[in-house]
């Protein structure tokens, strides 16, 4: 079967690029900025982003690249036992994907409803209008805020809901040409309308409140495992690594990529947008006087509080309801190359193992993770996201990232994927001392303590079934627990698939790994 390829460089590169600039840099990322000290997290996240997220993505992409295969077999080339890694890597992947449709399909809608801005700026006084714009949103997805409000649903959602995967199959019914074909017109325009808004946001009066928050640590927030666990899980949320998703684009570069060079491209690409996200969201909520309302959630910000924000910037209805308009479709063009992308890893994994012709498992994917995603348009929706966000990304990626490090460092060898990520390059080499440390000692190290810490706060504080975050018990099991157990137990039950299947079995027994 002829694989994919990335039309030329540049289309590789912002496609990574878009990939991980998505909406967890417009929204995630102020709101852990906001929940953990300010310029504290920020200090923490240029930490992992440096000692781990720089490393771990080159390691990715050209083990995909090598390999011609997703996650799954990308890992398998490397060592057979590690092919299950891939997998819950795929899996974990999936389950975001569900949740992040919705996302989408919630941003589709305030799109729609952002002419309301102008009706609400009409109101006498501006408490009219600060609690018109904060119940927008709940009533609109007729959230309850609750895990028991299974009874309520919301039409328009799961009308966008079906126009948000409609445009993620779009996007990647021919894999990487299609991909190269959409990405080329949409990873500049978030970009633009985020430095409109920051001129806007930083001519206001207070803004310089805002910056300051955002960039002047409070270093006692250190102490906190959380503020740790949330910037290294942001890092990988952010440039989309333990997702599955860089191996399969790796898989799809030629021969004589550079990826030392793209790599790094991609690495402060991403770090440049994320800042420009925390200047925007924060020059605007100092100048609004919202600092302090600003919600580590999210979602909160991004769909009750930046409303508030929209219809005070001016007096002028149109304005503001205009203004509502390019925000929500600036995050519409943030949101879909990394809905598409997250799918796109889970996709090509399944077509590399099985065989299957890769627009049909697309198809299925994107049929399957719809259905699911149905469960988050009810009104117990906006709590199971909280949830089921918390656990993909502050465990269930982690703990990959621990795994994936030991397959390559202790496994394999790193000298012969260091040299795989050198091949092509000149003078910027990733050097052998950076590149060892941090999948050697300093990830799996490091990230092992801080899943342990993380797990050792929320059992002190929430019960050994960890119910810390204020949600039932009986929620955190099955939205937490029983989908975390599921994710790592995929790999077993693709082993008991290919087992009762001689076309798969023979399949397998073809493979070729990495010395071969």
């Amino acid at each position: 079967m002829e694989r994919s390829s990335w039309s030329s460089r540049s289309t590789f590169i912002l496609a990574a690029v878009g990939s991980a600039v998505g909406l967890g840099n417009a929204w995630r990322f102020p709101g852990l900025v906001a929940k953990h000290g300010g310029g504290a997290f920020l200090f923490v996240y240029l930490i992992a982003m440096v000692c781990l997220g720089i490393p771990l993505l080159m390691m990715e992409i050209s083990i995909g690249r090598k390999m011609r295969s997703g996650a799954p077999g990308a890992l398998r080339g490397i060592n057979k036992k590690a092919e299950w890694i891939g997998w819950a890597a795929t899996s974990n992947a999936f389950i975001i994907a569900c949740y992040y449709a919705v996302v989408f399909a919630w941003v589709i809608l305030m799109v729609f409803m952002s002419y309301k801005f102008a009706a609400f700026t009409n109101l006498p006084n501006m408490s009219e209008r600060l609690n018109a714009a904060k119940n927008l949103w709940a009533q609109t997805i007729q959230t309850t805020g609750t895990v028991t409000g299974w009874s309520t649903i919301s039409i328009p959602v799961i009308i966008c809901l079906l126009i948000a995967w409609g445009l993620i199959y779009y996007c990647i019914r021919n894999s990487a040409h299609s991909v190269g074909k959409v990405i080329k017109y949409i990873v500049f325009m978030p970009i633009i309308i985020l430095v409109i808004m920051a001129i806007k946001g930083l001519s206001m009066d207070g803004a310089m409140e805002g910056i300051k928050r955002l960039f002047i640590p409070d270093f006692n927030a250190l102490t906190s495992p959380g503020i740790w666990v949330d910037a290294f899980g942001q890092v990988f949320y952010s440039m989309s690594v333990m997702m599955a998703i860089m191996f399969a684009y790796g898989s799809y570069l030629s021969d004589d990529s550079n990826i030392a060079v793209d790599g790094l491209i991609i690495a402060f690409s991403d770090i440049a947008v994320s800042l420009l996200a925390g200047v925007v969201m924060f020059s605007t909520m100092g100048g609004t006087g919202m600092l302090d309302n600003m919600s580590a959630s999210g979602v909160s910000t991004a769909f009750m509080i930046y409303p508030q924000t929209i219809v005070s910037l001016t007096n002028v209805g149109w304005f503001n309801a205009l203004f509502g308009v390019l925000f929500y479709l600036c995050l519409v063009t943030l949101a879909i190359d990394s809905a598409f992308s997250i799918v796109e890893g889970v996709s090509s994994a399944i077509s590399d193992k099985f065989g299957f012709q890769l627009k049909k498992t697309t198809i299925g994917v994107c049929i399957a993770a719809g259905i699911i995603s149905l469960v988050f348009t009810t009104g117990a929706g906006m709590a199971y996201v909280d949830i089921v966000d918390n656990w993909t990304n502050q465990y269930n990626m982690v703990i990959v990232g621990v795994l994936e490090c030991i397959a390559v460092g202790y496994m394999f060898k790193t000298s012969k994927v260091l040299h795989e990520v050198n091949r092509n390059t000149g003078k910027i080499k990733m050097p052998s001392w950076w590149f060892n440390a941090a999948i050697k000692v300093i990830a799996p190290l490091l990230l092992t303590i801080l899943v342990c810490w993380n797990l050792g706060s929320l059992f002190t504080s929430g019960g050994i079934y960890g119910a810390a975050d204020g949600y039932t018990l009986a929620s955190n099991i099955w939205a937490g627990w029983i989908i975390t157990i599921l994710a790592f137990l995929s790999g077993a039950i693709m082993r008991i698939i290919v087992k009762r299947n001689k076309k798969f079995r023979e399949r397998e027994e073809n493979f070729k790994g990495w010395e071969d």
